[in-house]
């Protein structure tokens, strides 16, 4: 849980450090704006990520299941600035699936951290992995970083793809015919 009254002091503080007037009309409200939006934005700080995989059922099946565009919007640790993209999960179950609707869930939780992206690409694969026991996993996250879009190099346009594969998908021949799917 955030601590509202700091953020907001925070952002007090930052405006004066820009050369603002916090009590200028238009910045009244921005502290209280800032706030609200960290705690959406950070809402995933210290909630479990495996809660989101509780609820499995009986596979009459052990073919891949590949749940693709899950969108999802993170701040980068680096700058605090938003990237946003889609993740594309995949996974090959062993006795037990899961709920659709519980993979979003748990891109939700592990973005709504400080992140790096290749770190919850990887964040992912490990929870599913560790959630489910599956017997493999790929992750694919396409993300556009603002930090990328709005400072340093200036490229709006530019989209980063980050990878992690997991038990019998870390194998490229194994994987390849997964990624085909994603791919389409």
């Amino acid at each position: 849980m955030v601590d509202a009254e700091r953020i907001k002091a925070a952002v007090q503080e930052l405006l004066l450090a820009i050369g603002e007037d916090p009590n200028r009309e238009e910045l009244k409200a921005t502290p209280q704006k800032v706030a609200d939006a960290y705690a959406g934005f950070f809402s995933g700080v210290g909630e479990d990520p495996l809660a989101a995989l509780k609820s499995t059922f009986p596979a009459e099946h052990n073919d891949v299941v590949i749940l693709k565009d899950i969108e999802l919007v993170s701040i980068c640790e680096h700058h605090l600035l938003p990237f946003t993209g889609i993740a594309h999960i995949a996974y090959l179950p062993t006795d037990r699936v899961i709920g659709l609707g519980r993979l979003p869930k748990l891109v939700e939780i592990l973005s709504a951290r400080p992140q790096l992206q290749e770190n919850l690409t990887a964040q992912i694969a490990d929870a599913l992995e560790q959630g489910l026991g599956t017997q493999g996993v790929v992750v694919v996250i396409e993300a556009r970083h603002h930090c990328v879009a709005s400072r340093g190099a200036r490229q709006p346009e530019a989209n980063t793809v980050t990878m992690a594969s997991r038990g019998v998908y870390s194998e490229a021949v194994n994987r390849a015919e997964v990624m085909a799917l994603i791919a389409k």
